[in-house]
């Protein structure tokens, strides 16, 4: 039962901290309560102001798509002088020294070496930057992928697009900060599933928003027939109050605090997220630019073209996977490297290429990160198999990016004669998020959270190095 006393003790205390936090607050010693999404400033000017993240899950070959090495050409079939087999997965398969399947031309003024995988995304080799000397620290798929994700290959740990929310908050108030496109070709999720896109141990507001990849991209975008505008907002308001009740003194203040915010940001998706997620709104020459015509491609088409029309609207962090769970259903190439890869770059070549471009020519690319990179590359050896593939290599990967703040043409680091490890300037994953950090504007040593008694940081506590050589 609550008694009068009960009753008049609350409202006075609630009328008297209102008062005080007024007064506090025009005089300067209190801020007023803030939305955690709301938009903030950086650490200094950024470039990007958001990102869209090109996720080639499984690992796609380096030596086979940007890294172009003739030394491996030429040793086709000999074997790798001091080669350790456990580098690769299945060290029992571990073969000799495989040449590129794929043949290698320049493109553009850059004079870049790309695959024949990507005729289309080679034609705007002059708009990207190529770092040719990434490694990380795990050759398992889990592991790495949480450390291209987190920063680190345990799980649990808070994703880039979490700690970039939650630095920057989001420029859209009607749709979420951070969304996630994963395959939708019945591929499943990738290793880690929902892990990789977690808020950690950040507040639960700054979780990855996954789109369905089938359906309504996401469950209960409608109102019921029967539940009123009117009728909506008082529930809302109902829940938020009892949540609010709740919240004083609670050991789950930020879960209830994120469930508010989730709840709040649903109501007004139901009108914002239909247009954003509406594809058929573009002119029809758009949608065959990005491949929505093409059957093979079309998946993919609507995601990339999905993700122009997000970051339009003020969406701070996009990532899309091409490939699902593990093997022959991601860039996982261990057996049959050329049906593998092929059908894959298939899938990605024309909407990349049209993703860059529409950015370009509608003048989003300036303040648009692009980035492209997968968990890992691939060893220059063969990977034993009737069709013959290539096995884990965390020594030495290529990642690409583009846009905002980027030197176009550039290519940084290098690999060994054959592609085996990264030998020149190399980029740990750590030192890539610090770089993807300063374009956003953010010091990653200053975007800090306390966990633990610790200020957890994304880039952990070991030094990390800017790539500068291509930044403009």
């Amino acid at each position: 039962m609550i008694t009068r006393r009960h009753i008049l003790h609350r409202a006075g205390a609630g009328f008297g901290w209102i008062a005080l936090q007024s007064m506090l607050s025009r005089a300067g010693f209190a801020a007023p309560q803030m939305n955690p999404l709301a938009p903030r400033a950086g650490h200094f000017p950024g470039k990007a102001k958001s990102v869209i993240w090109l996720f080639m899950n499984g690992g796609p070959s380096h030596v086979d798509t940007w890294d172009y090495k003739p030394e491996l050409q030429k040793r086709d079939g000999q074997a790798m002088p001091g080669f350790d087999p456990k580098t690769g997965f299945f060290p029992d398969a571990a073969g000799g020294l495989m040449k590129s399947p794929f043949t290698f031309a320049q493109y553009g003024q850059s004079g870049t070496w790309g695959s024949s995988l990507f005729p289309k995304l080679a034609q705007q080799v002059d708009k990207m930057a190529f770092i040719h000397s990434c490694f990380t620290d795990s050759n398992n798929h889990s592991p790495a992928l949480f450390m291209m994700n987190t920063g680190t290959t345990r799980m649990g740990h808070p994703s880039v697009g979490s700690w970039v929310t939650y630095g920057l908050g989001s420029e859209s108030e009607d749709l979420p900060s951070f969304i996630v496109m994963s395959d939708p070709k019945n591929r499943g999720l990738p290793k880690g599933n929902a892990s990789n896109w977690t808020a950690g141990f950040l507040p639960g507001v700054y979780q990855g928003t996954w789109l369905k990849p089938q359906g309504e991209p996401i469950a209960n975008l409608k109102r019921p027939a029967e539940v009123t505008d009117k009728r909506q907002r008082e529930q809302l308001d109902f829940l938020a109050t009892l949540n609010r009740e709740q919240m004083a003194g609670s050991a789950v203040e930020n879960e209830l605090a994120a469930r508010i915010n989730s709840f709040e940001l649903a109501y007004r998706m139901q009108t914002a997220a239909p247009d954003a997620f509406d594809v058929n709104r573009e002119p029809e020459y758009i949608r065959k630019q990005y491949g929505l015509d093409q059957p093979h491609c079309s998946h993919m088409a609507l995601q990339c073209l999905t993700a122009r029309r997000l970051v339009e609207r003020g969406v701070r962090f996009v990532q899309i996977y091409s490939g699902g769970m593990e093997n022959q259903q991601s860039w996982d190439g261990h057996a049959d490297l050329v049906g593998n890869h092929t059908g894959f770059a298939a899938e990605v070549d024309q909407p990349f290429a049209a993703l860059l471009a529409d950015l370009e020519q509608r003048g989003l690319l300036k303040d648009t990160l692009v980035v492209c990179a997968g968990e890992f590359g691939r060893l220059p050896i063969s990977q034993k198999a009737e069709k013959p593939g290539r096995d884990h290599n965390p020594h030495a990967f290529t990642a690409w990016l583009a846009g905002a703040g980027i030197k176009p043409g550039v290519h940084h680091g290098a690999t060994d004669d054959v592609g085996f490890k990264a030998v020149v300037d190399r980029v740990s994953v750590h030192d890539f998020h610090a770089t993807l950090l300063h374009l956003m504007g953010v010091d990653h040593e200053k975007l800090t959270f306390r966990y633990s008694g610790l200020d957890q940081r994304l880039t952990g506590v070991e030094p990390s190095k800017i790539v500068k050589e291509i930044l403009s």
